[in-house]
């Protein structure tokens, strides 16, 4: 009996000190990943947003005019965007616009005039709008916002009776995304329907139930959205959608890149982000960044313990021949199509980054509140 347990103990403290062992090595491993690239950079509370034009290698704090409560409250999800004239960010009682080749830091401020806190961009300017569903509209070139879709409410409580705490408060369908094609068409993500307008937003249609809170882009007619379920994709202008990419988890993002797409879903059975790439226009699709993904041994022990991966791929761009990737531990950046990927830029206080792309800058800024 008592050789039995001595059998027993020589098994059992070994294993333990193997598990000890290789626990330690991944903590170091992840420390020393988050090292490799501080040099040229400045981290810190005041770096609310950076700025890139050399693929991600270094990084400008171009914050310098921005509201200084920025740094304790972030900036909210949908309070900006960056496209070929720039970022645009909605904070205080203006929107701020930095032009992307600007070679000082430098913000113009425009005075807004409502209390929306989301902003979109738009075919001919920029969308403003909160989740009641008061839309205003900037032209380009103008100084004048004007009110848009103001019989949005009217037809989507029409179009969909679901009774939940919005309805029961305001007797209103809950508004998180807009979106507007190419070609004029507009969407709108409700609290769980997609509604659809061709005509400027005059009458509204039903063409998707799911999560309202879907993201949507387009690439060469093709519109790509997240769901709850996974990727959606349409050919038709967004009447009709299929289901292309599906791991049993809600989708994270989708983004052109030259010949498709990127996309990241959640797995439920890794309990991980995984990214997917797609150059035929989202017809079929290549899942990459498996250097990104946490080790299994990490994996394990989260499993173990009940808990997800801490290291949540969440953005994923092209700018030039890279890819760029925002992970909660930093930026990365791929020159092979997510085969490999460096870490350019750790995160700050634990915090990763949301990325966004204007031509060849690359803007990232805390995740903090957005």
């Amino acid at each position: 009996m008592k050789n039995e347990k001595m059998k027993k103990l020589f098994v059992f403290v070994p294993a333990v000190l193997l598990v000890l062992f290789l626990l330690n090595s991944f903590v170091l491993k992840e420390k020393g990943a988050g090292k490799k690239t501080t040099e040229g950079t400045k981290s810190g509370l005041l770096n609310i947003v950076l700025r890139s034009t050399d693929g991600g290698q270094t990084w400008q704090d171009i914050s310098k005019g921005l509201p200084e409560n920025l740094q304790r409250e972030g900036v909210w999800g949908h309070g900006l965007f960056a496209n070929d004239r720039g970022l645009y960010l909605r904070a205080g009682n203006g929107v701020y616009h930095s032009e992307p080749n600007s070679t000082i830091t430098f913000w113009t401020k425009e005075i807004f005039p409502g209390k929306q806190r989301e902003i979109a961009p738009g075919k001919n300017g920029i969308f403003a709008y909160n989740f009641r569903g008061q839309f205003l509209q900037k032209i380009s070139g103008t100084s004048d916002w004007s009110p848009m879709y103001t019989n949005f409410q009217e037809q989507a409580v029409r179009i969909d009776r679901t009774i939940d705490w919005m309805y029961k408060n305001y007797k209103e369908r809950e508004v998180r995304t807009v979106f507007e094609t190419a070609g004029g068409t507009v969407f709108i993500g409700s609290n769980n329907i997609l509604f659809r307008s061709t005509n400027s937003g005059k009458t509204w249609k039903q063409v998707q139930v799911g999560d309202g809170a879907m993201k949507l882009v387009e690439s060469n007619g093709v519109l790509l959205s997240t769901s709850k379920e996974g990727i959606l994709r349409s050919t038709d202008d967004g009447q009709n959608w299929d289901r292309v990419i599906s791991e049993g988890g809600v989708g994270i993002a989708v983004e052109r890149i030259d010949g498709g797409f990127a996309a990241i879903v959640y797995n439920t059975i890794t309990q991980t982000n995984t990214i997917h790439i797609s150059l035929d226009s989202g017809k079929t699709w290549n899942t990459i960044g498996e250097e990104l993904q946490p080790s299994r041994f990490s994996l394990l022990i989260n499993q173990i313990g009940g808990l997800q991966s801490s290291l949540n791929i969440s953005s994923i761009k092209q700018v030039g021949k890279y890819l760029i990737c925002g992970r909660s531990d930093g930026i990365f950046r791929s020159s092979d199509m997510g085969k490999t990927w460096k870490l350019l830029l750790p995160s700050i206080e634990n915090r990763g980054f949301n990325l966004s792309v204007s031509g060849n800058v690359i803007y990232a800024i805390p995740n903090k509140g957005c």
